[in-house]
């Protein structure tokens, strides 16, 4: 395999054989392909894209650069959910134990935040004693007994793409529309699910800023997975200010659970319900929407997903008593409230610096090395539309450490617009896409 002719190739806009792509990500996995080649590769890729056969290609490629679990033995249709990611996005937690408890499998394998974003094992973390890091066969156990485990990316669970991620973290290639998609795919296929259901977030807390990039991201997942005969649909839905009311991750898991309890955000519980709706339908277990839309809220009011929450938590090392008793969660030493300035109306609640306001205090991390504070992070009082006065809180936050309070301050005072005209609250869901 001639590397440097590969790069010159893709990067004057020509397409790559299966084999050449396949040889590509099993030369990279194995070590005999150095970064400094395949980073110009992605680069030539940035540019250049790829078309639909070679993205099927390369995601296979990937997909079986590990183990591709085998759920087949597991009775239930097997459905999983993928976020592209945001801010104040906790949606996962409600909805694993909520699908699992209408009938669905859902075996979901998670990652950690970066950035503005906030990542699902981190919140899980949270959780006194609650074990990301299982085995594969213990996975599989979990997902049979209580329908549904939340574990980390294993080593066997596509190599290819935790390598290439690392890549194209330091070499200025993620927002790349074939190799977010490619990563994507390859990690959710390789959890031996029958359909997936996708959560494209678009705004300033997304890696999608404008709708035509996240219903062009969306359409390409959705294709690769017909081309592997595993149906996809997808959600556009609106990420231009945090989800919910909390960012911090013991404070999203506070407010997951006050969902699973029947009560909370709407706009968090919305999202999760029509997710959740998604995935049944596409595992054509759907015969009225209305109906089944009705029923998932029933489960949540009576209590019927949270206790599926517990045993799970149980499952996995948790201390379950956290979905009866909030404090057993870690909490921040010091709370102060960040005030409205003048009177009018919120205009604007900017995701991506709530976001690093939240990663200011401790609770994100802008390195995959950097520590992790659990007990920090914010409480919105007011969101986008809301009539505010002087002095009225706009934010709780909740912190440790004075030297880094400040930072978040002036992240908080960037992020917030407050205007004198009435706002009109934007849809929360922009599209629906999928056969």
């Amino acid at each position: 395999m001639h590397v440097v002719e590969l790069i010159r190739q893709k990067r004057d806009g020509h397409s790559l054989t299966d084999d050449q792509l396949r040889r590509l990500v099993d030369a990279y996995t194995e070590g005999d392909l150095p970064d400094y080649q395949m980073s110009a590769f992605l680069m030539a890729v940035y540019f250049k894209s790829m078309t639909a056969d070679e993205l099927g290609a390369w995601t296979e490629a990937m997909l079986h650069s590990g183990q591709v679990l085998d759920l087949s033995h597991i009775e239930g249709a097997k459905v999983d959910k993928h976020s592209t990611g945001g801010v104040g996005d906790k949606v996962s937690l409600i909805l694993a134990p909520l699908a699992a408890a209408a009938g669905l499998k859902v075996p979901m394998i998670s990652g950690r935040g970066l950035g503005h974003t906030g990542g699902t094992l981190d919140k899980l973390e949270s959780i006194p004693g609650f074990d990301v890091n299982q085995s594969v066969e213990r996975f599989k156990q979990l997902v049979d007994t209580y329908g549904l485990g939340l574990i980390g990316q294993t080593g066997e669970i596509a190599p290819a793409d935790k390598k290439l991620y690392a890549l194209r973290d330091v070499t200025g290639t993620v927002e790349c529309i074939p190799l977010i998609a490619s990563s994507i795919m390859s990690k959710k296929l390789a959890e031996g699910i029958d359909a997936l259901v996708l959560d494209v977030k678009v705004g300033s807390g997304a890696f999608m800023t404008n709708i035509e990039n996240a219903r062009k991201l969306a359409e390409t997942m959705i294709d690769i997975g017909e081309s592997m005969d595993r149906p996809v649909r997808a959600l556009i839905t609106d990420m231009d200010q945090p989800l919910g009311r909390t960012v911090g991750n013991s404070l999203e898991v506070r407010e997951s659970i006050e969902i699973l309890r029947g009560d909370g955000p709407e706009d968090v519980t919305r999202i999760t319900v029509e997710l959740v709706a998604e995935m049944l339908d596409v595992a054509e277990m759907v015969d009225d929407r209305d109906a089944t839309i009705d029923r998932l809220y029933t489960l949540l009011a009576d209590g019927t997903a949270l206790e599926v929450f517990a045993e799970l938590i149980e499952a996995q090392g948790g201390d379950r008593r956290v979905c009866e008793d909030l404090s057993v969660l870690p909490s921040a030493e010091h709370t102060v409230e960040f005030e409205a300035d003048s009177s009018g109306y919120i205009e604007s609640i900017d995701a991506r610096e709530v976001g690093m306001a939240a990663v200011e205090l401790g609770a994100g991390r802008e390195k995959k090395e950097d520590p992790v504070d659990p007990a920090v992070g914010l409480v919105l009082n007011r969101k986008r539309a809301d009539q505010v006065e002087p002095g009225d809180s706009i934010v709780t936050i909740h912190y440790n450490d004075e030297e880094l309070l400040e930072q978040a301050r002036t992240r908080l005072d960037r992020a917030i617009t407050i205007g004198d005209a009435p706002v009109e609250q934007p849809p929360l869901i922009f599209d629906r896409l999928g056969k």
